[in-house]
């Protein structure tokens, strides 16, 4: 069985979905990786899988200017044949799923996240709901990461009923991100992980930051995650240097190795306006750290208030400010506890076997009904 693998970005592939892709190797499919090409194709071609280079703007959400990529991946899909195509992302999902429609071949789709679409009511917005409508209609499954993304898709009956299904984000590899024994920093150490765009909550949590630090508390606030200064909404590095030189954070750079930083932090915080299933988090909790995020639909699903973590207002920083606070104030047994539940939590509900074994049962049942 012929199976194409397509994402914006072969960086995605290789750190969110490689094991996914190795079961499929070792099962003896071929696989073809489609995604621009960057510092990680060359792992995947390692891997075993055949690549295909394409032009893909992460960033932009023209869907004029956008719609050229229906062109390009028909060709891609032409030359190679998949029996199925799987995609990650909103613009595979979207002018991938026209494009595999027009040449009959199968089509998987997973909805990562809403994007800013479905945060914004303007022409663009609308526009995008009309091609998730019309594309969407013609794909075989659809999977969604968490249950809120799942309905609001099908109240505005953007996806057939008979097509959704579930699965926990892209699950976590619990043997790599493995409990980690409780240590307290002295002081206090917060950090957050995420690219550098507001709508991710990166405002929210340096104003936390300033209030908790006008009201004297002693803690370190980090910040880890790539600048996007291309992006709409991202942070400009000016901005951000303007943090650290006003000691607000401490921001470190990227890195291939998110678990060191984990390690050495007391508390991961994500004021996020939305998400699927925010990886970050799953990391988190598997590695028994409590965590600080917001109330909202990938989030919440991670994150049970109380539990393993505490959750905040949307876009409210005072809110953000008290919760961070009371984390901080907690005493030792109970931040082991919290840490103890997370990693319980992501064991029963996001064990990345469960992602693997749903789409293998997806391409099953293609390949009887073909």
């Amino acid at each position: 069985m012929r199976i194409a693998v397509v994402l914006n970005t072969s960086w995605n592939i290789y750190n969110f979905r490689m094991n996914f892709v190795t079961a499929l190797l070792s099962r003896g499919y071929e696989v073809h990786t489609i995604a621009p090409v960057d510092d990680y194709t060359q792992y995947l071609r390692e891997a075993g899988c055949i690549h295909h280079n394409v032009k893909m703007d992460s960033r932009g959400a023209n869907p004029l200017k956008d719609s050229l990529l229906i062109g390009e991946l028909y060709l891609i899909y032409k030359k190679i044949q998949p029996d199925v195509v799987l995609h990650y992302t909103i613009k595979p999902n979207v002018y991938g799923t026209l494009a595999a429609t027009m040449l009959h071949i199968p089509v998987i789709n997973n909805v990562c996240g809403l994007g800013t679409v479905f945060l914004k009511n303007n022409l663009v917005s609308a526009v995008a709901l009309l091609l998730y409508k019309v594309s969407f209609r013609f794909a075989q499954k659809v999977f969604f990461q968490n249950p809120d993304d799942m309905k609001l898709f099908l109240d505005k009956k953007l996806v057939p009923a008979e097509a959704v299904d579930l699965v926990p984000g892209s699950g976590i590899d619990l043997s790599r991100f493995q409990p980690m024994p409780f240590r307290r920093n002295k002081p206090f150490t917060f950090l957050m992980i995420s690219r550098l765009i507001s709508d991710k909550g990166v405002f929210e949590y340096i104003e936390a930051v300033k209030k908790l630090q006008s009201e004297g508390l002693n803690a370190r606030f980090q910040l880890l995650g790539a600048l996007d200064p291309e992006h709409k909404r991202g942070i400009q590095p000016a901005v951000v240097q303007s943090w650290i030189r006003d000691g607000l954070v401490e921001y470190l750079g990227t890195t291939n190795n998110v678990r060191e930083f984990i390690e050495r932090a007391d508390c991961i915080v994500l004021p996020s306006y939305r998400e699927g299933t925010p990886r970050t988090l799953l990391e988190a909790a598997s590695s028994n750290k409590p965590i600080v995020a917001t109330n909202v639909p990938g989030c919440n699903h991670v994150v049970q208030h109380n539990h393993n973590g505490l959750l905040c207002n949307l876009k409210d920083a005072d809110d953000l400010a008290e919760k961070m606070l009371a984390m901080s104030n907690f005493d030792d047994e109970t931040l082991k506890e919290f840490g103890q539940n997370g990693r319980s939590k992501i064991e029963a509900e996001f064990d990345e076997s469960l992602v693997i074994n749903k789409y293998l049962s997806a391409l099953l049942n293609l390949r009887k009904a073909s």
